[in-house]
């Protein structure tokens, strides 16, 4: 019983999982974030191999879904540390999300709740097919936005980071279980040999 609520609970958890990475890879798309994209695809298909791991009872896959989750929590970390500039990093320096391919921010910039938005006509400051913006009234700045998302993948991460170990211990131990009984033991039973010599019978005849 408690191994199929372990494996339930971590299927709900990476249900979760994948619903949040696929919502935030369709805004990162939007914002032109090429590396939180690449980021997004690999976890995705972290978390559909973790799903797979837990119905068919493969260790491996779990395993590896477990060092991937940490890290996810590692890059989330460095998203939170990125977008409310701690130490020297700045978001003056958006080719870190964007590869140095365009200069797009996050999707959330312009279209955060109760944002609006102002072009300002005639700048000098902006590069050519490109326009200046004033981004003003909005109840929640971008960047908290990007940050809330990064805090709740990192706890979804800690809880199947968890209830993944907790299932493979499981395994495990239904593994040792199996083989104690004499499920894959050479100790186990052995059907009998058939002897390929044959016995020799005297023939008597009557004369």
């Amino acid at each position: 019983m408690g191994k199929c609520d372990g494996r339930c609970t971590l299927l709900v958890i990476c249900s979760l999982q994948l619903v949040a990475a696929l919502q935030r890879q369709v805004f990162d798309f939007l914002g032109y974030q090429w590396a939180p994209i690449l980021a997004n695809f690999l976890h995705i298909m972290a978390v559909i191999l973790g799903m797979f791991g837990t119905v068919q009872f493969r260790f491996r896959y779990l395993i590896f879904y477990a060092v991937w989750l940490v890290v996810w929590v590692g890059w989330n970390s460095f998203i939170i540390c990125f977008y409310l500039e701690v130490g020297k990093l700045s978001q003056d320096r958006d080719f870190l999300m964007t590869f140095n391919t365009s200069l797009h921010r996050s999707w959330w910039m312009e279209h955060g709740p109760g944002c609006l938005v102002t072009p300002v006509l005639d700048s000098r400051m902006a590069p050519d097919d490109h326009h200046v913006i004033t981004v003003s009234g909005c109840l929640l700045d971008y960047q908290y936005i990007e940050v809330l998302s990064s805090a709740i993948q990192i706890l979804l991460a800690l809880f199947g980071f968890v209830y993944t170990c907790y299932v493979s211990k499981v395994f495990q131990d239904d593994e040792d279980s199996f083989d104690f009984i004499g499920g894959f033991d050479s100790y186990g039973y052995q059907p009998p040999q058939k002897s390929s010599h044959l016995q020799l019978q005297p023939l008597y005849t009557a004369g």
